[in-house]
């Protein structure tokens, strides 16, 4: 096969896919994958692993699978990464590993992300297990928020022989893998089979514990005996247009309403009674995956007959991941580029009937490196909608530092940490989105990597 021949991964078809909530792509077979992985050249300084936040060793395990030592490469793998079969269906690839590939410069890069999905999946259909026994520590360490961050902290943590509890505000682990990401991209089953290895290397969980509110940092640390404690909060807070209209039924924000699918598996009503009240028609505000996300969801929603994707800027600065945005085109979502909503109109008894919408204009660049949109004067027109989603972004809530002493936080409201996620606060580290801001699943990862070598250099030199 030519180097330039990048092997394609079937999918769903669209016109069935729009109706189910079934994975969309359908992963690579043993040969489909060995030929890909036969494209890699085995660079001798390998930049694709400068690109991975939690550094996997990428060329070895692709070597690996070209040999059929598919356990091997799994081993490889779960070395540094905590979460590979979810990492290779939802992590940004094209930005980050993929992006720093060789290949980039005559054809298209090695898949390196649907390799990885072929070996955790390998892995997950075979019962393969990693294999450690750390010299147990003795020491215990409070994870809080079972997300990506505190996944990843705690997986590395466990191996390093800690005693750790993650602590868990809802009553599933997994945070944005369980109640944002859909089913249709990241399967349930899949996140909890990597929960549960996570289990068998012992960690212990307490769900529906609102750490703030059931306990405080400083109770786990004073009175409970945790030596060190990591805050994987992720940020949860949506932020909503200031419009008028915006408290009429059938707004949603994109987080409450991906969750209610989600957690409250809404999309298999009638069988579980938690329906979500969409009409015929529905508005998604915003241009990330999480807008995507909402927006292919509620295509596939009972009774939805049209979905319509509001952006104020135009497709090319879109910031979702290009395949998400030809997925949903694929999937018969309108898009209304260039345009921004400001106002949401109802019924005499409050429920969403239209939305008015404005047409823009891009400038010169923001802050952000984007031309910043700006509205053209006259140019106001009306969508009949039933439904409005704002997808808009979420920010950190304030709940872990108004209740600890010591914590200090960014004016917007994100823990400050350093690269290492130490926190002002002795033996506190955080790390993710409670950091940044939302961001990828991966980065988030990387973070909470960063904060178990952190935490065990703590530990190790505490008096």
């Amino acid at each position: 096969m030519a180097v330039k021949d990048r092997v394609p991964m079937k999918e769903q078809d669209p016109k069935e896919r729009r109706k189910n909530f079934n994975e969309v792509a359908l992963g690579y077979t043993e040969e489909e994958a060995i030929a890909e992985a036969s494209r890699c050249i085995q660079c001798p300084k390998p930049t694709c692993v400068d690109g991975c936040p939690v550094h996997v060793r990428i060329p070895e395990f692709i070597k690996a699978i070209t040999k059929r030592e598919f356990e091997e490469a799994y081993k490889i793998i779960k070395s540094t990464n905590s979460l590979p079969a979810v990492c290779g269906r939802v992590c940004p690839q094209e930005e980050q590993c993929e992006k720093n590939c060789v290949l980039n410069k005559i054809g298209k890069p090695i898949a390196i992300g649907r390799l990885e999905r072929f070996v955790a999946d390998y892995a997950l259909q075979n019962n393969i297990e990693e294999e450690v026994k750390p010299e147990k520590k003795n020491k215990k360490v409070a994870i809080i928020g079972g997300g990506p961050a505190g996944l990843t902290c705690a997986g590395d943590l466990l191996k390093m022989g800690y005693d750790v509890t993650i602590f868990e505000a809802l009553h599933a682990l997994g945070g944005v893998l369980t109640y944002g990401i859909p089913e249709f991209r990241l399967p349930k089953r899949i996140v909890e089979a990597e929960i549960e290895r996570l289990k068998k290397l012992g960690a212990k969980v307490e769900t529906n514990v609102v750490v703030g509110r059931t306990v405080t940092i400083d109770q786990l640390m004073e009175e409970e005996g945790f030596e060190a404690v990591f805050v994987g909060t992720g940020a949860g807070l949506p932020k909503l247009m200031d419009i008028p209209g915006k408290n009429l039924n059938g707004v949603y924000s994109a987080n409450e309403f991906l969750t209610r699918i989600n957690l409250m598996k809404a999309y298999k009503f009638p069988e579980y009674d938690t329906p979500i009240v969409v009409g015929k028609r529905v508005a998604v505000i915003g241009g990330g995956n999480v807008a995507m996300d909402a927006a292919r969801s509620a295509l596939r929603l009972d009774g939805v007959e049209e979905v319509t994707v509001v952006y104020r800027r135009s497709k090319e600065e879109m910031p979702a991941r290009a395949e998400e945005i030809e997925h949903a085109i694929e999937e018969g979502i309108k898009f209304e580029f260039l345009a921004n909503p400001i106002r949401i109109n109802g019924t005499e008894d409050g429920w969403v009937k239209s939305m008015d919408v404005i047409r823009m204009e891009l400038g010169e660049p923001d802050s952000s490196g984007r031309r910043r949109p700006i509205e053209i004067p006259g140019s106001e027109f009306t969508i009949e909608v039933d439904t409005v989603i704002m997808a808009l972004g979420t920010s950190p809530n304030n709940l872990i530092p108004s209740t600890t002493k010591d914590i200090e936080i960014q004016k917007w409201g994100g823990i400050i940490a350093d690269e290492t996620g130490k926190t002002s606060k002795p033996g506190v580290f955080a790390g993710g989105d409670a950091v940044t801001g939302a961001a990828t699943v991966i980065l988030a990862m990387g973070a909470g990597k960063q904060a178990a070598k952190a935490i065990d250099e703590y530990l190790r030199n505490k008096k």
